[in-house]
């Protein structure tokens, strides 16, 4: 009888904790693609971003030409792609309060950018 009452307890406790421990959330993910026309955006669950809340993403590039590339600018960051790359690429990144800017280098000047901002 002690068995069953002490596996009875366990398996309450654990039941306990399983409800009472905070839900982990998923990293969110936001996508990257440039070309393979002029074109270049970030989008959240196929809608434009243009705010966010700090914390870290997932952001999954796709470049989609080899005479554009894919290149994200804010505090603290500072990656891209190369001209040359064509691909996905998968960055998890941490973004902070402040202004980013996309763009693609070759082709910024002539409008191939953009720009989101994050929150606290």
């Amino acid at each position: 009888m002690t068995r069953i009452a002490l596996s009875v307890l366990t398996a309450a406790v654990l039941a306990a904790a399983a409800v009472l421990a905070p839900a982990q959330a998923a990293t969110p993910v936001l996508k990257g693609e440039v070309g393979p026309g002029f074109t270049i955006e970030v989008t959240k669950a196929g809608k434009d971003v243009k705010r966010l809340k700090a914390g870290t993403y997932k952001i999954k590039i796709e470049d989609k030409a080899d005479t554009h590339n894919f290149h994200l600018i804010g505090p603290g960051v500072n990656k891209s792609t190369t001209v040359a790359f064509v691909g996905e690429k998968i960055w998890r990144t941490k973004l902070k309060p402040g202004r980013y800017t996309y763009q693609c280098d070759p082709h910024a000047a002539n409008g191939m950018k953009g720009t989101f901002k994050v929150t606290k």
